[in-house]
């Protein structure tokens, strides 16, 4: 017996469509989910959107409950709330987020999903992925562990999502002075409202000895090497897919005896891998989302039924606020 579903795909370079699901009845230990709300991860999506994931990445690329195989079609997205309608008792009811695609409703293992604080409301509790990762990269930074580093000068290269989710931690919960660069006016402006210090260039930027890179942009790397202090460490969230990226790693990188460090959500940070798993690590990541400062990353929804017509558009700029979130009736 099932019930009847429906996903958004990307089914062409570009193109997206809604399809029917036959979702099943739950069994033992799974849940049935109703969404009611999911968001855009803008960086991600839109290189699945335009078909830019390298054949070399087709599988570590592939996120939780994906249908379909690179490029396309293929059922695509991590960021999913929604209600436990069928399920064990101690989840019936629950809110939940959960790691899965952009559908109205589905079945996954009920331990594959994480109960939503009562303190999040649904539209910020999606941003529980974006703000893993940007939990994940403080964490890589050093940042959180080293109370001696409360004060320093902290880099920022991007005011997306990732950037300004990173630029919040780093300044409230590990008391970094943040700076931001951010060459697009009506971000800057944003990331201006936020309460941050906020340049255009790195050429105008003080020299810092933690650089987040998260511009999604291979000339974000050129500023985080032209800013990063000496024996500073460049913290890398952007992934660029199939797009070639070339680093000038004469000059001053070896005199100044830089670190680029790359940090992916795939796997918790080695500074607390020991003693934290990837689901502790995603409740930590809900928690934080208690505070209402998070609802103004969140820009105005988008009907799911709309989302074929739109996705484009949401995909082909920068917006702000930086997040779109999709709503569900029902």
């Amino acid at each position: 017996m099932t019930v009847q579903g429906t996903a958004y795909w990307v089914v062409a370079r570009g193109t997206g469509e809604l399809r029917p699901e036959n979702v099943p009845r739950p069994s033992d230990k799974h849940v049935l989910v109703r969404t009611r709300a999911s968001a855009i991860s803008r960086g991600t999506e839109a290189l699945v959107f335009y078909g830019r994931v390298p054949e070399s990445e087709w599988s570590r690329m592939r996120c939780p409950f994906q249908s379909g195989e690179f490029p396309w079609p293929v059922k695509y997205g991590y960021a999913a709330v929604g209600v436990v309608e069928e399920g064990p008792p101690e989840l019936q009811g629950r809110r939940v987020f959960c790691l899965h695609p952009h559908q109205d409703r589905f079945v996954v293992p009920g331990d594959s999903v994480m109960a939503v604080p009562d303190a999040v409301p649904d539209r910020r509790a999606t941003l529980g992925a974006n703000l893993e990762t940007a939990l994940n990269g403080l964490w890589d930074s050093g940042l959180a562990d080293d109370q001696s580093q409360a004060g320093v000068p902290t880099a920022v290269i991007g005011a997306g999502a990732v950037g300004l989710m990173v630029g919040l931690l780093a300044r409230d919960r590990a008391g970094a002075e943040v700076e931001i660069v951010e060459p697009d006016p009506s971000r800057a402006a944003f990331a201006r409202d936020l309460g941050f210090r906020v340049v255009p260039a790195a050429s105008q930027a003080r020299e810092a000895p933690i650089v987040f890179e998260v511009s999604g942009q291979p000339d974000g790397l050129l500023a985080a090497l032209e800013l990063a202090a000496f024996e500073a460490t460049i913290v890398a969230l952007s992934w660029f897919g199939s797009q070639p990226v070339t680093l000038p790693l004469g000059g001053a990188f070896h005199a100044k005896r830089l670190t680029i460090k790359s940090s992916q959500v795939g796997a918790v940070s080695p500074a607390r891998r020991n003693r934290i798993s990837a689901r502790d690590r995603l409740a930590q990541a809900l928690a934080l989302l208690a505070d209402p400062v998070f609802d103004r990353l969140i820009g105005e929804p988008v009907p799911f039924v709309n989302l074929p017509l739109e996705m484009a558009r949401i995909l082909s700029r920068p917006v702000t606020p930086p997040v779109t979130p999709i709503s569900y009736s029902g």
